[in-house]
């Protein structure tokens, strides 16, 4: 594993150096990973989205500089963006369908094991409860506490105050207080 920074690599990776990239993948695909599937609560959306992001982030990758020394939070604005992206092309697929009369039900043919059911039908419910929270609450949320993105690293994505960003990320945990495990942090236990 390489001692430099995501900087460094960056920059080497916008030099063509996929190597440098590669390192980037190793160090936040996970990360990344657990990003989309709380936003989807879907595992196999979330390696879909995984993919997406990183294959976008590849192609921007002599376009883009990053402002801070991590690229992790820029890479989850990136995923919250594909995430987001997919969700409007689905509903407008899905609106297509109906005006055609075509309402078909899509099998799940995926022989998932049953935690992996179990994660997806809480998050799914957390989902509905965080769907009902303000946008920029939900972003701060998923950030901070799902992604343990650093508040003043948020804020730098958000471009708003680290003061903003605490208070946003408050005012989403209050709200949630049924679904208190997967909203709050060890810290806060």
């Amino acid at each position: 594993m390489t001692t430099e920074d995501d900087r460094e690599l960056w920059l080497r990776a916008a030099g063509g150096g996929a190597r440098a990239f590669g390192v980037l993948f190793d160090r936040h695909a996970k990360a990344v990973y657990n990003h989309c599937f709380r936003l989807t609560a879907s595992w196999a959306e979330a390696e879909d989205h995984l993919q997406a992001t990183f294959l976008l982030a590849w192609r921007k990758r002599g376009d883009v500089r990053l402002e801070r020394d991590s690229a992790l939070p820029w890479l989850l604005a990136v995923a919250t963006n594909v995430v987001r992206n997919e969700q409007r092309s689905l509903t407008r697929r899905l609106r297509n369908l109906r005006r055609v009369g075509e309402e078909r039900a899509v099998p799940d043919h995926a022989d998932l094991v049953a935690e992996r059911l179990d994660d997806q039908r809480r998050m799914k419910e957390l989902l509905d409860a965080v769907a009902e929270l303000p946008r920029n609450e939900r972003e701060a949320l998923a950030l901070c506490v799902w992604s343990e993105v650093s508040y003043a690293d948020a804020a730098a994505v958000l471009g708003i105050t680290e003061g903003s960003v605490r208070a946003r990320v408050s005012k989403a945990k209050s709200k949630l207080q049924q679904h208190r495990e997967l909203v709050h942090t060890e810290e806060d236990r």
